[in-house]
């Protein structure tokens, strides 16, 4: 059974989307959505450079715009199961039929520009936890006035505050914590920091319509999956201030019987954790075009099973 999953923030680097542009009718899709939702997405995803996309107002709808782009360069595929990580949730909202192209991109340019603004508020951001056991860790990060706002499974743990108490995290390590990485993005995301955010989020909801999910799709809230447009949608805006559970995701992969994962552009992350926690479960991630025959194979071969 394949699942199709989508990346958030921080996958993004510059130049990432210059090959997806090339394939055919790609960049005039690209242009109607920049058009849209009144951002450059082939601009700053070609031109731009880091400092650039790590603005959350760009990043977020650059990477939803490269999921949703690289996977209808796939074909016509029906994955078993879909999920996103963060705002990646959203990507996989287009990809279950949730909500369709337009909707998902207008949603998430609303989504960054209020999680910029929330951010704006006081100086945040993230720092991923590299090994260590995640209770200890947990309650150390507690113990600091952080939030465990990723819990990603396979050792790994992002935690989300002010700059001050991260800098107090990178001197007093949990126990067992090999690496502390600051992650490129510029707010505490799915933390007490966000709030502001949500309220705007739900206002832009208000207007969406969405359908029910057309393949099983699973939520990062919990790990649950959820049958209601109205409900994926509720849990899309209530997550930008909860704790993404990556972690209770892959454990649902493994219920339903996942044997193969594919990550959209661009992939590389949850491949990553994937492998740590799912040993046995083939997987792929999408970087550039040339990755597009492999994953083709695979769907193909894990469709037929």
């Amino acid at each position: 059974m394949l699942v199709l999953v989508a990346p958030g923030q921080g996958a993004q680097t510059p130049g990432f989307l210059t090959p997806w542009l090339e394939l055919p009718g790609a960049a005039d899709r690209v242009a109607a959505w920049s058009d849209a939702i009144g951002l450059d997405l082939a601009h700053y995803g070609t031109q731009a450079d880091a400092d650039a996309i790590r603005d959350t107002a760009v990043a977020q709808p650059l990477l939803v715009a490269a999921g949703i782009l690289s996977a209808a360069a796939l074909g016509d595929i029906q994955p078993g199961a879909v999920a996103g990580h963060s705002v990646g949730e959203i990507t996989a909202a287009a990809f279950a039929g949730v909500l369709d192209d337009a909707a998902a991109l207008t949603l998430v340019r609303k989504r960054g520009l209020a999680m910029a603004d929330a951010a704006a508020i006081t100086e945040t951001g993230m720092s991923a936890l590299l090994g260590g056991d995640p209770e200890v860790s947990v309650a150390h990060l507690e113990r600091l006035g952080l939030t465990p706002a990723n819990v990603n499974g396979a050792g790994q743990i992002v935690a989300a505050g002010t700059l001050e108490q991260l800098a107090a995290l990178n001197e007093d390590k949990p126990e067992g914590v090999r690496k502390v990485v600051p992650l490129k993005v510029a707010g505490a995301f799915h933390t007490h920091h966000m709030a502001p955010a949500v309220d705007a989020l739900a206002k832009a909801a208000a207007d969406l319509a969405p359908a029910d999910p057309k393949v099983t799709y699973v939520s990062n809230k919990d790990g649950r999956t959820v049958a209601s447009g109205a409900e994926v949608v509720e849990r899309l805006v209530g997550q930008v201030a909860n704790p993404v559970r990556w972690d209770l995701c892959m454990e649902t992969f493994k219920e339903l019987g996942a044997t193969a994962i594919v990550e959209v552009c661009p992939g590389g992350t949850l491949v990553g954790l994937a492998k740590r926690a799912l040993p046995g479960v083939q997987t792929l991630a999408l970087k550039t075009p040339d990755d597009l025959d492999a994953a083709r194979a695979l769907i193909a071969e894990h469709a037929q099973a």
